[in-house]
């Protein structure tokens, strides 16, 4: 019998969790090991570097302990252990991506990197490792009223970057945190102002308007907000039916204001065209028998006329001759 293992075990779970939810548990699926790994990977060069310089730290003070002494003793080793830390405090690796918040016993120093950054043991270290690059955030407001009583779920996806290391590290605490917080806080104030026929209609409107507002609120924590994105809008379930029969019903109105607007336009330019023939006897005449052709045309029928109705056609022969020659003319 196949075994299957803890990671196939915790994907399918995690897949069905996915499916199982439903329209109320939408959201972001995250693959944590992904991100892990991404995060772990970014820093793993420096750690290597770290690690492999305490360890050429402390193999040389163990070979230069044996030289003098001809022996390894535990000061020898206490020694190589203190000069490996002290090597290690003092060259610090960063990312080309990163910056490094240096404080000197307690102050601000400067901001250092990307590339080796060198600081003096116990008088200085490093209070921040600082990613500059662009940043995803999702973020949502669940069961948030509109401006007409209407609960929304909405997920939204922040992008914003860190364009000053020295005012993320010192003006707020978790930056990062801070900027998910008020994005949600904007998104819901946003929300409340609004009602859902102009949320779904004004969404990129409202990307901007959140791009704005958070710009102005992140930018002297050394933060810029690059943009917003609206994902999804959830309207609950028992109110989609009552949506609909609204929209239905506005655009049976439109449909039929545009069959009025069409019978009123029929009808002036049926008024013009009577003044037309109006006191025009051979222009009706002709309009008569075109009707009648076109109507015979196709199906090649005959029409016959009373005789009451036909002699109401023509004065003489001669009129009903020319009659019929300009009907074949324009037929």
């Amino acid at each position: 019998m196949a075994r299957i293992s803890r990671k196939d075990q915790a994907v399918a779970a995690a897949a069905a969790a996915a499916m199982s939810g439903g329209r109320a548990n939408r959201g972001v699926v995250v693959d944590s090991q992904v991100l892990e790994t991404d995060r772990t990977a970014s820093r793993a060069g420096a750690l290597i570097f770290s690690t492999a310089l305490f360890v050429v730290l402390f193999c040389l003070v163990q070979g230069l302990w044996w030289t003098a002494t001809g022996e390894l003793q535990f000061p020898g080793i206490l020694l190589g252990l203190a000069i490996g830390w002290l090597g290690v405090s003092a060259i610090h690796i960063a990312q080309q991506w990163e910056r490094i918040v240096v404080l000197r016993l307690g102050k601000l120093n400067r901001v250092s990197g990307p590339g080796l950054v060198f600081t003096w043991p116990i008088v200085e270290h490093c209070a921040l490792y600082v990613d500059m690059r662009t940043r995803s955030i999702p973020f949502g407001a669940k069961e948030t009223l509109t401006a007409d009583l209407i609960p929304l779920d909405i997920d939204a996806v922040l992008y914003w970057m860190v364009w000053d290391a020295e005012k993320a590290c010192m003006e707020i605490n978790n930056y990062s945190l801070a900027v998910q917080l008020a994005a949600q806080t904007a998104l819901r104030d946003a929300i409340g102002r609004s009602t859902v026929a102009s949320i779904t209609i004004r969404r990129s409107q409202l990307d901007q308007e959140l791009t704005k507002i958070l710009d102005e609120k992140v930018s002297e924590w050394g933060i810029t907000v690059l943009s917003v994105e609206i994902r999804d809008i959830i309207v609950p379930e028992g109110l989609q039916e009552a949506m609909s029969l609204e929209a239905q019903a506005e655009q049976r109105k439109k449909a039929r204001i545009i069959l009025m607007e069409a019978e009123q336009t029929i009808a002036e330019m049926a008024g013009d065209i009577g003044r037309a023939y109006e006191g025009n006897e051979n222009a009706i005449d002709v309009r008569r028998m075109h009707l009648m052709y076109e109507s015979v045309k196709d199906t090649g029928g005959t029409v016959v006329l009373p005789s009451a109705f036909a002699d109401g056609f023509t004065a003489d022969a001669d009129g009903m001759a020319d009659a019929v020659k300009a009907a074949t003319k324009l037929g």
